[in-house]
């Protein structure tokens, strides 16, 4: 007996039997078990001769390799129906890594994006795509994190201006919404939704604001295409006065100077972990996020007034990979993900446990970054680091910003600040 040696991926659209190709039909009429969502399983069930063994793999994703593998085994022809084009946020990349690229064929069905964009009449080469269609966490929120499945839509709008997505009954259109509109954005944001495309009751919604589509109700299954026009602000060299701080005295912020050069010295990549201890007002740690578009920044800061500055600076930049605890450290950070990179604005005391803490999980190669205002702090912290075995730097800055006086300016001296570096090398 003959031993198949590959499973046929099948891309579907809701018009069902109608809109497959004749070797997609094919391969259904041969195969011996059929995998798919019982939506889609129901939608070729009525075509197909009796005999054959069908699986809704509905809460049961993780048993499909093995389903596969033990039919192939025993010499039957196996089918995998999926969505739309099984390589697009689809099915088919999961199930290659699994069985290997030699046991699988992928037969595409045209995307549910490339027809939404025919419906919309709009040219969809540069836009970015996202995926929302995973499990129910809830809305999101600044402390949601970066598993949170609206994160990843939140990251491509922050970096295109045109991002079609995915969406589930879970995470749908108005959940998304609400989630632009909890990360900053407002009136530079229009959405479109298509619905159950092929269906008798197909209905294309919009341009939305995001106000607008967060108190509608929109039938499943959709995607959405959200359009930002303008909005954004550097990426780079914001000024102190941008940032909320606490009033009346402008509360814990590293200046424009010092966190610019902070910032070279972290040398960050586009997808690094970065952890800011001692938040203050965010703008290290939201710059780092800004300039890590896929990676991610997890912030604690113990005063709950400039944690609400925080988030609010979060808010005003839009940043959705930013992750703000409102507590003392070290508590909670042996719960973080090893950092490329980590920032060290304030201690609160605990400066030689933090230091010690941030390069036993700090990852090889990565940067260990302080600021200091004091000699105290920074003899504590030059003793801390000598112990450390790495090398280290201290640099210290001293800026003079322009005032007026009278009819011409000054130059009014800022305190110096010393930056210490700590590179974790030949670990």
């Amino acid at each position: 007996m003959n031993v198949p040696e590959r499973c046929a991926v099948i891309g579907i659209l809701d018009d069902g039997w109608e809109g497959l190709g004749e070797e997609s039909r094919r391969c259904l009429h041969e195969a011996e078990l059929v995998i798919g969502a019982e939506r889609t399983l129901a939608l070729v069930r009525p075509h197909l001769p009796e005999g054959r063994e069908w699986r809704a793999l509905d809460g049961a994703l993780a048993e499909v390799p093995r389903w596969v593998e033990e039919a192939l085994g025993r010499g039957r022809k196996v089918a995998v129906l999926a969505t739309g084009d099984p390589l697009c946020h689809g099915l088919a990349p999961w199930l290659i890594a699994r069985l290997g690229e030699a046991r699988v064929d992928v037969l595409p069905a045209v995307s549910t994006l490339q027809l939404a964009f025919a419906r919309w009449k709009l040219p969809w080469q540069e836009v970015r795509i996202a995926s929302c269609h995973a499990r129910d966490a809830g809305n999101w929120s600044f402390s949601a994190g970066p598993g949170h499945p609206l994160s990843p839509v939140l990251r491509a709008v922050a970096q295109a201006r045109h991002v079609a997505v995915f969406t589930s009954p879970e995470n749908g259109p108005a959940r998304i919404a609400r989630a632009l509109i909890d990360c900053g954005y407002g009136e530079e944001i229009r959405m479109r939704v298509a619905s159950r495309l092929l269906l008798a009751d197909e209905a294309l919604f919009g341009p939305l604001t995001p106000q607008e589509a967060a108190r509608r109700e929109f039938p499943d299954p959709n995607v959405v295409l959200i359009e930002r026009h303008g909005g954004e602000a550097p990426l780079f060299g914001l000024e102190d006065a941008e940032y909320a701080q606490r009033a009346p005295e402008k509360g814990l912020i590293t200046k424009q100077e010092a966190r610019a050069l902070s910032l070279a010295k972290l040398r960050l990549r586009p997808d690094a972990c970065v952890w800011d201890i001692g938040a203050g007002s965010g703008s290290v740690g939201l710059e780092c996020a800004r300039l890590c578009p896929e990676g991610e920044v997890w912030a604690i800061e113990k005063n709950p007034a400039e944690a609400a500055n925080a988030r609010e600076n979060a808010r005003r930049l839009r940043v959705a990979n930013y992750v703000l605890v409102e507590g003392r450290a070290p508590q909670g950070l042996d719960e973080w993900p090893a950092p490329d990179a980590v920032f060290i604005g304030g201690s609160g005391g605990e400066l030689p446990e933090l230091i010690a803490l941030a390069l036993a999980r700090l990852k090889d190669g990565g940067r260990l970054v302080m600021n200091f205002v004091t000699l105290e702090n920074l003899a504590t912290a030059i003793a801390a680091v000598r112990s450390s075995g790495f090398p280290w730097e201290v640099v210290q800055l001293q800026a003079s910003r322009s005032k007026p006086i009278l009819d011409m300016h000054r130059l009014a001296a800022q305190n110096p600040v010393w930056i210490v570096t700590v590179a974790k090398e030949g670990a």
